[in-house]
């Protein structure tokens, strides 16, 4: 497959290293300082606080041009407009691997509606300076696996290339039916989250004042209520049935434990702030607006 890969944060960059080691032609894009690193070292990985580091030499392009086969775009919500464009210019499916609760209209308005799919990365892991720090429960071996799908829920031939290519290459992938409303399933918890944990200055001191976690779940609910399909995965539906008093004791155990730690909640950044106001806008939005 000729891949390429658009974003080299932690998430395209172990996307890319996993792919080119599996044989695939990709290309990894990069600007700046993150172009320099990569083509001086390669992707540099190490799994959690390990000294070893294994670099992996992606070729790396800051201006692509032609055709892909598949091109992945692993940037921050609030980044896709001012990607879109140069996306319009390339040839090739894209696959879009992030928040994103505004549905696929907005994308396939501007890159054309028959070449977009929708994804979730269910991976995590840190920069430290150049070098990927990753957890060994990513997208590459956890349980839960990477969803993709079709906007409008096909079981596409392209899908199914898609998916088993990514499981030939090691990458714990599966076709999603209902691609979209996980997306916005998942930004009707994360927005409320991310924003609590934010204000309280982090997932241990939001877990210690019990009426912030009781606001947050209001909005969460409150958010779940507006969606015009059921949540998916359905375990969402807990989060409207469930009584509060024991959802506030479940999400307080959550914030205080190892894996809220190392999901991302503890290190917020402007980035992360402007991603989530993002995803609260698209939500907000009726449907078809964004």
């Amino acid at each position: 497959m000729k891949l390429l890969v658009y974003g080299a944060g932690v998430l395209g960059s172990l996307f890319a290293a996993r792919m080119h080691e599996a044989g695939h032609d990709v290309s990894l894009l990069a600007r700046g300082g993150r172009l320099t690193a990569l083509r001086r070292h390669g992707v540099q990985l190490a799994e959690g606080d390990s000294p070893d580091v294994r670099r992996v030499p992606v070729p790396v392009v800051e201006h692509p041009d032609g055709g892909y086969d598949l091109i992945t775009v692993f940037v921050r919500t609030h980044q896709v407009d001012a990607v879109l464009e140069s996306l319009a210019g390339l040839e090739g499916d894209v696959l879009f691997l992030h928040n994103w609760a505004a549905g696929a209209q907005p994308l396939g308005a501007v890159i054309g509606h028959g070449r977009v799919l929708l994804g979730f990365p269910t991976a995590a892991g840190t920069m430290d300076g150049d070098v990927v720090r990753y957890r060994r429960t990513n997208f590459m071996t956890r349980r839960v696996a990477m969803p993709i799908g079709e906007p409008d829920g096909r079981t596409t031939p392209r899908l199914e290339r898609i998916v088993e290519t990514f499981r030939a290459a090691g990458i714990n992938a599966k076709a999603e039916p209902r691609m979209d409303a996980w997306l916005k399933t998942h930004a009707a918890f994360e927005v409320p989250l991310g924003q609590a944990v934010h204000a309280a200055g982090g997932p241990v001191e939001l877990a210690a004042d019990p009426g912030a976690v009781r606001g947050m779940l209001h909005l969460v609910r409150q958010n779940l209520a507006a969606m015009a399909t059921p949540p998916v995965p359905r375990a969402f539906a807990a989060l409207r049935t469930l009584p509060q008093g024991l959802l506030v004791t479940v999400l307080r155990r959550f914030l205080k434990s190892p894996t809220a730690a190392h999901s991302g909640l503890n290190h917020p950044s402007p980035a992360t702030a402007a991603e989530l106001g993002r995803l609260a806008e698209q939500l907000r939005a009726p449907a078809g607006a964004c």
